[in-house]
């Protein structure tokens, strides 16, 4: 399995913010997202090969009982299933953080799916071939009623404009068996400003149409900087 980098944090993002964490970022998508804050696991994906035995190995130097197998696309990797079985038996609390566009039969606590809306794809005339692969694979409803049916699960959408909004509603009536209080609105945006300035607008619509806001806490914390 291909991993672009492994580390402890606090859990940023979702029903588990400020969870301290153990995060395994796995290197390749899929997808181009063009707002993708971990290119290094996206556009020019970066890293080594490791066993399930390294990995697991280098998650347990750290005692603590949250891990984040997180990408790219962890989907991607067939290792993803043992990887997942293994840390589960040694005690962790395991989230996998996926586009909801792949299914494996992997083990874990909570699934945190980020579907992506057609505001997500690359421009055209910036990368014609991953436009077209992009939006040809970042929508697959079935993956995501199965996902939901199988694991305690999040949905985590991400706001860029308020036509975004709209496509969540839209979403919502086509995949119709998503609790609508696990449905978490999050501002696009790697720098505090834009940030603030998305939440002005989201926060009284998501309190409206029974949402949860959803902060991105370790750009506060950190900044937009790797490893956290």
């Amino acid at each position: 399995m291909r991993i672009a980098e492994i580390y402890r944090s606090i859990q940023g993002e979702g029903f588990l913010t400020g969870v301290p964490s153990v995060f395994v970022r796995a290197s390749g998508c899929n997808l181009r997202c063009w707002f993708c804050d971990t290119p290094y696991a996206s556009w020019r994906p970066e890293g080594r090969d490791m066993a399930t035995d390294e990995i697991v190995s280098q998650v347990e130097e750290w005692e603590t009982e949250h891990v984040v197998l997180t990408g790219g696309e962890p989907m991607l990797f067939a290792e993803l299933i043992p990887l997942s079985a293994r840390l589960r038996a040694i005690g962790r609390h395991v989230t996998i953080e996926t586009a909801g566009t792949l299914h494996l039969p992997v083990e874990c606590d909570l699934v945190s799916i980020s579907p992506k809306f057609a505001s997500s794809a690359p421009s055209q005339a910036g990368d014609a071939r991953w436009h077209r692969r992009h939006e040809r694979e970042r929508h697959r409803p079935e993956v995501i009623r199965r996902l939901i049916s199988e694991h305690e699960y999040q949905l985590k959408f991400v706001i860029d404009t308020p036509d975004d909004l709209r496509a969540v509603c839209q979403y919502l009536a086509e995949v119709r068996s998503i609790d609508r209080q696990r449905v978490l609105l999050m501002p696009q945006g790697t720098e505090q400003g834009p940030l603030a300035t998305r939440a002005e607008w989201m926060k009284p619509y998501c309190e409206s149409e029974g949402f949860v806001f959803c902060p991105r806490k370790q750009i506060e914390w950190y900044g937009p900087v790797r490893g956290t």
